[in-house]
């Protein structure tokens, strides 16, 4: 496996992890590990759009991208769910919520 690939692993990762937390503590739909349907969809959307970044080799994660490749409700969607995980992911994956935000903040720091 390559380091694109292993980087486009570790981004559906996070995103995968921070919808369950979401769903987990939204939605009634939520049992035994399954995700809502409408969770599901999204983070189906979610990795056909990580699937299909052109800009993977370059950018650390969606956020940081300069091109915002979601429809405008998915991504509503996806920033309501990463406004309530974001804070929580310290709480329930703090290894995954450090990397990401040490990550975040090394991109962000390139871009000027």
């Amino acid at each position: 496996m390559n380091a694109i690939e292993q980087k486009r692993m570790k981004e559906q990762r996070v995103v995968a992890e921070m919808i369950a937390l979401y769903c987990r503590k939204n939605h009634t739909g939520y049992k035994n590990g399954q995700l809502c349907s409408d969770c599901q969809a999204l983070l189906a959307y979610a990795a056909a759009r990580s699937e299909r970044c052109p800009f993977m080799e370059q950018k650390t994660f969606c956020a940081n991208c300069r091109v915002h490749c979601y429809k405008p409700d998915m991504r509503e969607q996806i920033r309501q769910t990463m406004r309530f995980s974001g804070p929580r992911m310290l709480l329930y994956h703090p290894l995954l919520a450090i990397r990401h935000l040490i990550c975040s903040k090394k991109e962000k720091r390139k871009q000027g």
